[in-house]
């Protein structure tokens, strides 16, 4: 029964008519829940809370254009979802460089990494939506194959058959990409 009262269609109706009150229960019901996806999700507990905080505050701000009341959950879920994708792919940027005193690579190596960087992020871009969130999920977050199933309300075998398409895909593309991202 609590997990279907936060979600409850007469308190997001109020809430989406502007009723202050029913917005702070909504928000209040909802914070456990979208805790709990967004640790799921998101790789650092950091990001999970931050992710959590932005999908409370858009809920707050944008509850009054939700269409229809049955969509709230998927809603929040999706924002959840969006925003931890964000934070792995802001995660997956260059990090700022070394202290002088531990060993540097050469501007060449440098280069070299970028363009094999460049080369797996255009691939994985690349890649349908499914694919691509299941892909980041297990092999870029770290989640485990249960974990990703549920988190994206499928079986096991179905996630193992999205990932399996998605790193065949992905090989495919760069073994088929010659060294400066272009194609053969």
């Amino acid at each position: 029964m609590a997990e279907t009262a936060w979600s409850d269609e007469r308190l997001i109706s109020a809430a989406r008519s502007g009723d202050v009150e029913s917005i702070a229960a909504l928000v209040a019901g909802a914070h456990p829940h979208v805790q709990r996806f967004a640790r799921s999700l998101c790789a650092t507990p950091e990001d999970a809370e931050d992710a959590a905080q932005e999908a409370l505050i858009v809920l707050y701000r944008k509850i009054g254009t939700l269409r229809a009341s049955g969509a709230l959950v998927s809603w929040m879920f999706r924002i959840i979802r969006n925003e931890c994708v964000r934070r792995a792919r802001w995660m997956a940027r260059p990090q700022p460089p070394l202290p002088e005193s531990i060993a540097v690579p050469s501007a060449e190596d440098e280069v070299f990494e970028r363009l094999e960087a460049a080369r797996v992020a255009a691939a994985i871009a690349a890649l349908p939506a499914d694919q691509r969130q299941v892909l980041i999920m297990r092999d870029v977050q770290g989640l485990g194959g249960r974990m990703v199933a549920e988190a994206l309300g499928l079986s096991t075998a179905a996630m193992k058959s999205r990932l399996h398409r998605a790193r065949a895909a992905v090989q495919h593309t760069l073994s088929g990409m010659g060294p400066g991202g272009l194609g053969d």
